[in-house]
């Protein structure tokens, strides 16, 4: 066993490994790279994880620096959940529900519980949380978080209260909103702790400018460290949270969270198959007017992909004739709300001679099958016939999705390539759907120049590349070429103040060598190390 391994197995109370099938198994997340770590750490405990960052800390300082990559499900598309030195797995003993104040809707977790499992257990208290992303099923807690994932209604940070964090040095602190005066305190400790509080303080005064344009775009863009502009309040309150929030792990490690749920309603849900994609604007544009809690459209050819590979939705009847399938919930308290918003829906789509089906003649689980149709195809596909996730979460604005899509559409016959599309129209972010082969060479050069295009792409319709989920190292090169060279100087610095000697995640959330991407790519792809 590697003598690093060794050590650590005698200090944790969790198991650390170096077998080269445990090795080759955490090599993988759901990107379509490859890295093979040097150790898998699984922790038992948060003191775990301090040691393994105090030990990385302490190697560094001697200058043989060991990265830390953390790791939950390993359902992240941009491979920030493998890395070179340290995996730590969050999913195996960090999966517990700690705490729950059913009165104050508040929820204390570690990081390695599924949404799943959260929202199961929360639903027996009548309660919810709200921002869930779409892979509920195989991603983490702590892995929404640190990719800043999309709910239907809304970013995960919204839930967010508080976080327990591990800093790269192995000291534990707490985040939450702290006074003027509490800040004073912070500045005043003379550890890595207080050494963070003054030297973001001081980014923050030394940039007003720039951080103010930040704060003023309403651009739900991930890339970097933009909500900097949320840490310091007009009233000098101070809050790190935002900064762990979509940091993917590059600036310290979530060991606890604390969240705030929602009133769970039951739902009803509603699904229509129109001609085109054209036309599905249109209705959505018009459905927003009845406030649901989800509304998204769906390509036909996704469906008609996932009938090739035996994955049916029964519920719309023939594929061939799906044009644009919209799907939309209601989550009102009352029961009555909703059967009105479901007539309302009705009478709309009546006068446009479109029907519609909805769950109070049909079983919710029927409709599973339309609004996940894009784990849907990931499950049933094929070796060579996935739809590789590699520019997904883009955002781009209501008003410019005409001129996107008639741009996407000049960018897939450049490529020679299909690209179906779902978009979420309450949150404006769209994933798109390319069937590359990765164990050809043409393709895999493709892939790339096809990542650079859609970014570019995306900026010109005044969008966001990495809107729901962060860069990683995949995207990174991409979107950080649509970012000024004076927001990225400033991302460069917040980096430095939390990570000095680069041992967290390295290469995630920062320029790669593009060659040593083409090097780590797959030969073939498949979601089969999380998919559930």
């Amino acid at each position: 066993m590697n003598k690093i391994a060794v050590y650590l197995n005698e200090h944790l109370l969790g198991e650390v490994t170096s077998s080269k099938a445990m090795r080759r198994r955490y090599s993988r997340d759901g990107s379509v790279l490859t890295i093979t770590p040097e150790i898998i750490a699984f922790p038992r405990i948060t003191n775990d994880i301090r040691k393994v960052a105090r030990f990385s800390w302490q190697l560094a300082e001697k200058g043989h620096p060991l990265s830390l990559t953390v790791r939950g499900m390993g359902s992240d598309a941009t491979g920030a959940a493998i890395g070179k030195g340290v995996v730590v797995s969050m999913t195996t003993h960090l999966n517990n529900i700690l705490t729950l104040l059913t009165k104050d809707r508040l929820i204390q977790v570690q990081p390695g519980v599924t949404f799943e499992t959260l929202n199961n257990a929360l639903k027996w208290q009548g309660l919810a949380l709200p921002n869930y992303p779409h892979n509920e099923r195989y991603g983490t807690i702590g892995g929404a978080i640190a990719t800043n994932a999309l709910g239907d209604q809304g970013e995960i940070s919204k839930a967010v209260e508080k976080l327990e964090i591990v800093l790269a040095n192995g000291d534990l602190i707490e985040t939450g909103r702290v006074s003027k005066h509490e800040l004073n305190k912070k500045l005043g400790l003379q550890t890595f702790e207080g050494e963070i509080y003054r030297k973001i303080e001081g980014l923050i005064e030394d940039n007003s400018e720039l951080i103010k344009q930040l704060a003023a775009d309403t651009t739900r863009d991930n890339t970097g460290y933009r909500s900097l502009s949320l840490v310091k309040e007009k009233d000098g309150s101070f809050d790190l949270t935002p900064l762990f929030v979509g940091s993917q792990g590059t600036l310290g490690i979530i060991s606890e969270i604390v969240l705030k749920a929602q009133f769970y309603n039951e739902q009803m849900i509603a699904v229509a198959v129109v001609e085109n994609a054209a036309m599905a604007r249109d209705i959505s544009d018009r459905l927003i007017e009845l406030k649901p809690s989800v509304l998204r459209t769906f390509d036909g050819e996704l469906f008609r992909r996932a009938a090739e590979l035996g994955a049916q939705a029964s519920l719309l009847g023939s594929v061939e004739s799906i044009g644009t399938a919209i799907y939309i919930e209601f989550n009102d308290a009352s029961h009555r709300a909703q059967l009105g918003k479901l007539k309302k829906m009705r009478k709309l789509l009546k006068k446009l001679n479109v029907s519609m089906i909805d769950s109070s003649d049909h079983q919710i689980d029927e409709f599973e099958a339309v609004r996940e149709i894009g784990d849907s195809l990931r499950r049933a596909g094929e070796d060579d016939r996935i739809a590789l996730p590699i520019i997904d979460g883009a955002f781009v604005p209501a008003g410019r999705r005409e001129a996107f899509t008639d741009a996407l559409a000049e960018l897939t016959t450049k490529h020679h390539i299909e690209m179906p599309l779902a978009v979420n129209v309450l949150t404006g972010t769209i994933d798109a759907y390319p069937v590359l082969k990765l164990d050809v060479i043409g393709d895999k050069q493709k892939l790339f120049r096809l990542i650079s295009d859609y970014a570019e792409l995306v900026a010109k319709t005044d969008g966001a590349f990495v809107s729901d989920g962060g860069e990683g190292r995949l995207k990174a090169n991409a979107a950080w070429s649509t970012i000024t060279e004076s927001e990225a100087h400033l991302y460069e610095q917040v980096r430095a103040i939390f990570d000095p000697f680069g041992t967290l995640n390295p290469g995630v959330k920062q320029k790669n060598d593009v060659r040593s991407l083409v090097a780590a790519l797959r030969s073939s792809y498949d979601a089969s190390d999380f998919v559930a």
